[in-house]
């Protein structure tokens, strides 16, 4: 994986490449939201750590920034520990929140966490298809089966389903679903499309026989998908 570290301090900055470094591994460490910039127009990154709090500016919008064009995991690694910063980060778009100080070794799981997940995602965008229980999606064909039973989605369900569906486990935001599944027009939308969406693909993909939904609300932060 190509690994982008964003952060100030000097020790992180150089400390972190060494407890993580695998021999595939790729690292591109900057020191401000500029050298960011520049390397994300310049490589193809997979995964981003980022602090919030940097010389140039705020970690948190750039999150949202990165969310807009991009569909990588991004983890924070941050001193705001308050309950509040985290919701506040993952509403922007992270994947996963980290406090300073923090251990190496939990470092290193929530990393490997988002890498399985990251390769479980590349495979499925390969296959562009996806079973579990009774149900069956192709996406690049538009076609979604219930055992037998073709299932009709609307547009919008399909996008929303693929999102999921591509962040297993991950609890994606309100916000930067708007912003994935609408676009542009998110800005002009009420929250309150969502939640008819999810409402509706909720219906359509109820697991009768296991009693299962898989998507679920993660109150007051947005939705996952869940595999039992």
């Amino acid at each position: 994986m190509n690994m982008m570290i964003v952060e100030d301090d000097d020790g992180l900055r150089k400390g972190i490449p060494l407890a993580l470094a695998k021999e595939e591994d790729r690292f591109f460490c900057c020191s401000t939201l500029s050298e960011a910039r520049k390397v994300l127009v310049s490589q193809v990154i997979d995964m981003i750590i980022l602090d919030i709090g940097l010389p140039d500016g705020d970690g948190l919008e750039f999150c949202r920034e990165i969310r807009r064009q991009y569909d990588m995991p991004v983890l924070f690694l941050t001193a705001n520990d308050m309950e509040y910063d985290e919701v506040a980060g993952l509403n922007a778009g992270a994947d996963d929140y980290i406090t300073k100080p923090f251990s190496l070794a939990v470092l290193r799981s929530r990393i490997e966490a988002l890498r399985r997940r990251w390769e479980r995602a590349s495979v499925r965008n390969e296959k562009d298809s996806y079973q579990i229980g009774p149900f069956r999606f192709c996406f690049s064909e538009q076609k979604f089966y219930r055992e037998q039973e073709e299932i009709f989605l609307s547009k919008i369900e399909q996008k929303l389903l693929k999102i999921l569906v591509e962040n297993e486990r991950q609890v994606l935001p309100r916000e930067v679903l708007l912003e994935r599944v609408w676009g542009m027009d998110s800005a002009f939308m009420d929250e309150n499309a969502l939640s008819v969406a999810v409402g509706r693909l909720r219906n359509k993909l109820f697991d009768q026989k296991e009693g299962t939904n898989y998507i679920k609300t993660v109150y007051g932060v947005g939705y996952k998908w869940e595999v039992p």
